[in-house]
């Protein structure tokens, strides 16, 4: 098990212009929909979706109050419902043992509310497919100046640069964006990391990177920006302080598992 921090510097790739993208290489790709209330987003954000280089859509609705199902249930998807709320990070587990079950190599998690572009996918998977990441991020923040032009708030604009700064410190890594929720994760990641084990809750996300730095999964960076509209998910102020509250006891976790001192089973195989 290892106990370094992850040292290498993430790749951070200009995405190619759309018909750019090259082949597809070889390995099942599964996209993943974590859905609740998504009913106004999720036709148009499926029907984005660049199917030449998805095998597979399955979507894992966390008990929607409108008609998330029932939309889901008329496209070509997979479709897993939560008879009672469980909370985001609850949401990805199902997700992620659907992939893994259906002998997935690669899996994206695409928000279906539409706020992170589908036709990124390609350059998302492709590192993986190739043998060259185990977890790509789709940053927000890799282009100086895009996510506030496209609306991101300004506060959480801040409260990510400074979150960001404190886990790369953390776990030894140079990330330009620790909070994106728009991720593709190899199946040996998913097979190493203890993710049953995280949080069901937001702070699901923070746990996985922390787990991904200290299990030395090579990590790569997709610039991918961001849209903020009403339909789209959002995490309000009193939640988003919640959050970062969690991600920094998240990050001490980790300090105190790799210093020996309280050590902790989401950070052993």
């Amino acid at each position: 098990m290892p106990d370094e921090a992850l040292t290498t510097e993430p790749q951070v790739t200009d995405p190619p212009a759309a018909g750019e993208h090259g082949d597809r290489p070889e390995g099942k790709v599964i996209v993943v929909m974590p859905a609740m209330n998504a009913a106004k987003t999720l036709e148009q954000t499926y029907r984005s979706i660049p199917m030449n280089w998805v095998d597979e859509v399955i979507l894992v609705d966390d008990a929607s109050r409108d008609e998330t199902v029932e939309l889901a249930k008329r496209l070509p998807l997979h479709v897993v419902w939560h008879p009672h709320n469980v909370g985001y990070g609850a949401n990805q587990k199902t997700c992620y043992l659907e992939a893994l079950q259906r002998e997935a190599d690669a899996v994206v998690m695409l928000h279906p509310d539409g706020q992170y572009p589908p036709e990124l996918i390609p350059d998302m998977v492709k590192p993986i497919l190739n043998g060259e990441a185990d977890l790509v991020l789709g940053s927000r923040l890799a282009v100086p100046g895009m996510a506030l032009a496209n609306g991101m708030p300004r506060w959480k604009y801040v409260a990510n640069r400074f979150l960001t700064t404190i886990e790369n410190r953390v776990m030894g890594t140079e990330l330009t964006e620790a909070h994106t929720g728009y991720r593709a994760y190899s199946r040996q990641m998913l097979l190493t990391i203890p993710f049953l084990r995280n949080a069901s809750d937001f702070s699901f996300d923070s746990e996985v990177l922390m787990q991904a730095a200290h299990f030395q999964m090579r990590i790569a960076e997709v610039p991918a920006p961001g849209k903020y509209f009403d339909d789209a998910s959002s995490v309000d102020f009193s939640t988003g302080v919640v959050y970062g509250l969690k991600t920094l006891w998240a990050g001490a976790r980790l300090a105190l598992h790799r210093s020996g001192l309280v050590p902790s089973k989401k950070f052993k195989a």
